[in-house]
Parts: structure tokens; sequence; C-alpha cells
């Protein structure tokens, strides 16, 4: 479809991420370290914890309550400010859900079925996956638009729902001759924005993945921490001087990434002061720093998760400032569309 549009509307940033178990450090050099990053710039920010998306697939009820508190303990800790951020839960914002439907009006059966992570979640039993899961992405791009957002940092992953959401404002503008949706813009960066397994260099790394070596989680204890880095699959060869020198190679490809954004500074230069090293030499560096990362955010986790009382009144503040900015978007939506309101 054709973008062409001019964005006009105030620079505004938003993300979600579901609350479905432990973050891990993929979720937090890929996502939330950037959020904090944005959060700082002085750019509008609002991030989401995305309950209705985590239940287009089964989810224990009070494990659920639970993942979003702890997820709002995790953006917290790493540095988002109530204050400057506007934190809160999907659901507790119905604007999300009423744009939502008004998406699944626009967007074209066609489109959703070119959606390649509803063929990789459905699996070969599409016919018993949900409806929610197959419209997934309209609600990804209600969850943008219903805030005029501009821009959303989003993983490699998500870049195709990046493009439908584009597509759905373009088609809506273009039905109702308006300019009235922004054609939000990703922001794909940083080094680290895909961390893999440790477990295979060629898979991303997953909260959801059976082996929890595999993965790096936010409350994991400094042992562990250390363990897991210690134990990460690697190869035989040293370290190279250039990136050139780990092509084919995405276990070491992966801690140097790691390594990198837990540092803030470019792959290159991580090779550059460690080309040479044996990974029995390189792993404890590592280890050492993604601790001395990682522990601090872990503490003040676990203090947070004392006081669910302090996360739900943070999230419940929240809500009633992203709803300040939905409701009247979502009421010109529908005067747009002709559908009568009462005031």
């Amino acid at each position: 479809m054709d973008q062409k549009h001019e964005n006009t509307h105030t620079p505004r940033v938003f993300s979600g991420i579901q609350p479905t178990g432990n973050l891990t450090l993929g979720n937090y050099l890929g996502a939330v370290k950037r959020f904090v990053e944005m959060q700082n710039s002085g750019i509008e920010t609002i991030y989401c914890m995305v309950d209705l998306h985590a239940i287009t697939v089964w989810q224990e009820p009070q494990s659920l309550k639970a993942a979003t508190r702890e997820l709002a303990a995790g953006f917290i800790a790493s540095g988002l400010d109530p204050k400057k951020s506007i934190l809160f839960n999907q659901s507790q914002v119905p604007a999300h859900a009423e744009l939502g439907w008004i998406f699944n009006c626009v967007t074209r059966m066609g489109w959703l079925n070119r959606m390649t992570q509803f063929k990789d979640k459905a699996g070969k039993n599409r016919e018993n996956a949900s409806v929610g899961l197959f419209a997934y992405p309209t609600l990804m791009a209600a969850d943008i638009l219903i805030y005029h957002a501009t821009h959303v940092p989003v993983g490699e992953d998500q870049k195709q729902h990046l493009e439908l959401t584009r597509d759905i404002a373009t088609k809506f503008n273009n039905d109702f001759k308006t300019n009235f949706f922004p054609i939000t813009e990703p922001v794909i960066e940083g080094v680290a924005t895909r961390v893999m397994s440790l477990r295979d260099g060629n898979k991303k790394m997953s909260k959801s993945d059976a082996s929890d070596m595999s993965r790096i989680n936010l409350t994991d204890s400094a042992d562990l921490i250390a363990k897991k880095i210690k134990k990460a699959k690697t190869d035989a060869d040293p370290l190279p001087s250039s990136l050139e020198g780990l092509e084919n190679r995405p276990e070491a490809k992966n801690l140097i990434n790691i390594f990198a954004g837990l540092a803030g500074i470019s792959s290159e230069k991580v090779l550059e002061e460690n080309a040479g090293k044996e990974f029995s030499k390189f792993k404890p560096i590592l280890a050492e720093l993604a601790v001395s990362k990682l522990m601090p955010i872990s503490k003040e986790m676990a203090h947070l998760m004392k006081d669910t009382v302090y996360i739900d009144q943070v999230l419940g503040n929240g809500a009633n400032k992203a709803a300040q900015i939905a409701n009247p978007i979502l009421e010109k939506t529908y005067d747009i569309m002709g559908l009568i309101r009462s005031t």
C-alpha cells in the first residue's frame, strides 16, 4: 500500500511486553534498556504490560496476575520512572480493545494470513488456535495507534506487525479521506536488539524455552548468572579481532553482542579489547559484567514485589493517564466513522 504520509503528530513512543513469566536478558537488552534511554531523552513515552495479548493463549489466572506485577517491577527496577513514563497494563484501558475491533473491520483477512508469527505460534493445529491469536496484529496496531504513537521500538521479529500497523493506518486514512492516524516509524537499533539463546546461537533467547540454562532471567542470583555464562555454548577458536571473524560463529557472536549491550559499547570495541582470548578467559569477564549490571535490578525487583499495593497503584495511575490520551482519540475515530455517541 502507498505509505507516503508525513507524520505531523507530536513525537510519542509506545511499546509493550507480554506478562508471561520471567523477564530475560534478551528482554532487557532488546527492549527495556532502550525504553529507559528513550524516556531519558525527553520524548513522551508510554510502556504497557500487554495482558490482553497474553490471553490469546491460555493463562492460569493467578500466574498472569503475578507475572504482570513482576513485569511492572522489572520495568521500574530497570529505570522506568512512573513520573516520566506512563506505565500500565493494557486491560485497564478499554480503548485498546475498542479500537482493536474497529481495526478488525479495516484489516483484510489476506493481510493476517501472511503473518508469519501466527503460523509459528499456531503450529500444525491452526484450527485449534484462538481467533484472538489470529487477530493479535490488529490489537497490536490498536495499542500503538490509540496513542497516535509516532515511534515504536521493535525487535526484528515484530517488524512485520509494525508494517501491518502502517498498512492499517494508511487504509483507514484513505477510506475516510483523513490524515488522522500517524504512519508509525519502527526504531530498530543497538547491537543486542536480538539476544540469542545461550544453548543455540541460531535461536532467540526466550522465556518460553524449556531449558532455563538457555537464558539469563533478571531474577537470577549472581551465582546462577555466572554459572549460565560459564556453561554457555561456544566454539574452540579464540576471539577474532574483527566482526568478519565471527561469521558462521553464532554462539561467539551472541556473547560478544551481549557484552557490547551490557557495556554500552560497540561489538567492534569488545573484539578490539579481547582479540585472541580463549572463551575460558572471556566468559569470567562477561559474567562479572553481567552480574554488576543485573544484580541491582534483581534486588530492586525483589524489593518491589514485596509491595504489590504500590505496583497496583502505579499501574492504576498509569492507566488513568493513558486513558486521558486514548479516549479522545477513540471518540474522534468513532466520529470519523459515523458512529453516534452520546455526550
